[in-house]
């Protein structure tokens, strides 16, 4: 028992240090993973891994989808429902059977037994594409229909797989089959909206964040086994549930039980990710010693493996770009470029779920050591083939990630509407015996707040230091020596301990909420603006996008009065130059208090935003 304990820490402890390691030097975590495993799997000390492919489906699948179903938007999901669709059931179908006709042609097996094996190999894993999507940097929408994609099709997967393995043994009809997968995908969604709104109920009542967190971590399993149990899909429960639970957590959870079950999820899901693709790569050894003597000539076990792992890669594309193309030529398409589909197309690798999908296969299924090979073949082939190039597709299609500085300036946008909800909420709640300290203390933390977000729009701190970032800089200065006061009254022993821990929660709960952020994401090279769209105002349509200074690059008021600016903003009615909110004189704001002018711009080097005083909005 001690030996299994060392070899689970072991097996977890190096597979987070490679995971680290992989995302230190930018390269794909999958696949160093993957390789790792296939290396060690040949050292002599290492044992053979035989995982029950029952805990994979139940200790490792819910979780990792129910994890990927909370940061999953719902309204985004909506958006795309028939692309996900054509995915997540058109795609896995075609995939299966394509699949299925090229093992049946070469290997003496059944044409059930090569559907089975079509149905393990035929889901992408979702965490193979977003690891390198991360890495990358790919367009946002891709990677939103990639884990919309990976949600859903692991059930059509594994019903498909179960059909199939029914199918081997004559126990099944073609109306029966249907049945079974109409019953899948009902049942499943049904008992994950029933899960949900129970789970809401007890959440309701938990205030205290480590109960929810264990509430959360009970869900996934929870939604997963009665589904199971009624032969539906276990699958579409679990993402059904957390896509619902995710959705309403705003209005179900406290703000602590969020950011603890945020944070513990994030944790649960490296580690399970990590480990997952180190197992895949440690089963490589014993799979393919054991196909290699598996008495099957070695020129078609060899032709068997580059034909299956064509097909699964090629299935894809072939699917994906008619459905594409053919809405373009009857003018129905939208505006989503080619680029797009080719990296959808490409963006195939497989994962867990094939790893366990594989395993469920019966010990007296014909040419098993060959099936398993081929599906840890598509694995590693896929992570290496489409893992290792898909960056170079992405750069070679000159496609942008998200850009840093216009996410900047929407946090900055939806920041300052929020602000605006709050501060018309203060002041419909003030009354006679409201202290009028207490609301100045509140009215300076939120437009404090606003400001900040404002600031890290203009230059870089390191050229411009602005009254946020020395907030920062000094508050934090503050809280080291007040955390070695505590300490050092800690040693002493002359304070109770449960009153030190209160006191030290206290501490380390501000300083995490200090505002800090890596100079690397303050790097932007391309111009900030904001596009003009259906719900711009008439201001901004009718202001002019720039206009000749009228005072320089300088606020005169604040010269006049003997101040420093932050950043400065131009009047585009009359070409006044004045300081933002930030600065202490806020004559920018003054300037549209006392002309009406509606519409400002900054002239910071590198921006071209604009905003409208009387709509608050960005344009």
């Amino acid at each position: 028992m001690v030996h299994v304990a060392i070899g689970l820490v072991v097996l977890v402890a190096s597979a987070a240090a490679l995971a680290a390691l992989a995302r230190r030097l930018g390269v794909s975590e999958p696949l160093v993973l993957t390789l790792a495993g296939v290396a060690a799997s040949y050292l002599p000390f290492v044992p053979e891994i035989h995982p029950d492919p029952e805990i994979i489906l139940l200790g490792l699948l819910p979780p990792l989808l129910y994890t990927a179903a909370l940061r999953t938007s719902l309204v985004d999901f909506r958006a795309n429902a028939g692309t996900t669709l054509l995915l997540s059931v058109g795609l896995v179908l075609f995939s299966t059977f394509a699949v299925a006709v090229v093992v049946w042609l070469l290997l003496p097996v059944p044409f059930a037994v090569a559907v089975a094996l079509g149905a393990v190999v035929a889901p992408p894993d979702a965490v193979s594409a977003t690891a390198v999507a991360r890495r990358i940097g790919m367009p946002r929408r891709i990677v939103r229909i990639l884990e919309a994609e990976s949600l859903f099709n692991d059930a059509t997967a594994l019903v498909a797989l179960r059909t199939a393995i029914a199918a081997t043994a004559g126990t099944l009809s073609v109306w029966q089959a249907g049945g079974d997968f109409l019953l899948a995908a009902v049942g499943g969604a049904v008992v994950g909206i029933v899960v949900a709104y129970l789970l809401a109920l007890l959440r309701r009542r938990l205030t205290d964040p480590v109960l929810d967190t264990t509430l959360s971590f009970l869900a996934p399993f929870v939604a997963y086994l009665p589904a199971e149990g009624i032969h539906a899909s276990g699958v579409i429960a679990v993402v059904t549930c957390g896509m619902i639970l995710g959705h309403n957590a705003q209005a179900w959870q406290s703000a602590a039980s969020r950011t603890a079950e945020r944070i513990n999820w994030r944790t649960i899901q490296f580690l399970l990710e990590s480990v997952v693709f180190v197992v895949i790569g440690l089963q490589m050894r014993a799979i393919l010693e054991g196909a290699w003597s598996s008495g099957l000539d070695h020129r078609t076990l060899l032709l068997s493996a580059v034909a299956v792992l064509a097909v699964t890669m090629l299935a894809r594309p072939v699917w994906v770009f008619p459905w594409t193309l053919l809405p373009r030529r009857l003018g129905m398409a939208d505006d989503v470029p080619l680029a797009y589909p080719v990296v959808v197309s490409w963006a195939g690798m497989r994962g867990v779920v094939t790893l366990a999908a594989v395993l469920l296969l019966p010990e007296d299924t014909p040419q098993l050591p060959v099936l398993k090979l081929l599906a840890l073949v598509v694995v590693a082939g896929t992570l290496l083939v489409q893992g290792g190039s898909l960056p170079w597709l992405v750069r070679l299609l000159r496609l942008r990630g998200p850009s840093r500085a216009e996410d900047a300036l929407q946090k900055a946008n939806l920041l300052q509407q929020a602000t605006a909800a709050g501060l018309a909420a203060l002041d419909e709640r003030i009354t006679p015996e409201t202290s009028p300290i207490v609301v100045a203390t509140l009215r300076d933390r939120v437009t404090w707040k606003t400001n900040a977000a404002w600031e890290r729009l203009g230059r870089a701190e390191s050229e411009l230091v602005t009254p946020t970032a020395e907030y920062r800089r000094l508050r934090l200065e503050m809280l080291r020596a007040e955390r070695a006061t505590v300490l050092s009254v800690r040693d002493s022993g002359a304070v109770d301990y449960e009153i030190l821990r209160h006191v030290m929660a206290q501490l380390d709960l501000e300083e995490s909420m200090i505002e800090r952020f890596d100079e690397e994401e303050e790097e932007r090279v391309e111009p900030l603006a904001v596009p003009l769209d259906d719900q711009t105002c008439s201001h901004l349509r009718a202001a002019p996008l720039v206009r000749d200074s009228t005072g320089g690059d300088t606020c005169a008021e604040c010269v006049a009065e003997g101040l420093v600016w932050v950043h400065l903003r131009m009047c585009l009615s009359c070409g006044h130059v004045a300081c933002c909110d930030s600065s202490p004189g806020n004559h920018a704001t003054k300037h549209y208090a006392g002309s009406g002018h509606p519409v400002m711009r900054s002239v910071e080097p590198g921006e071209a935003w604009r905003w409208c005083y009387v709509d608050e909005l960005l344009g």
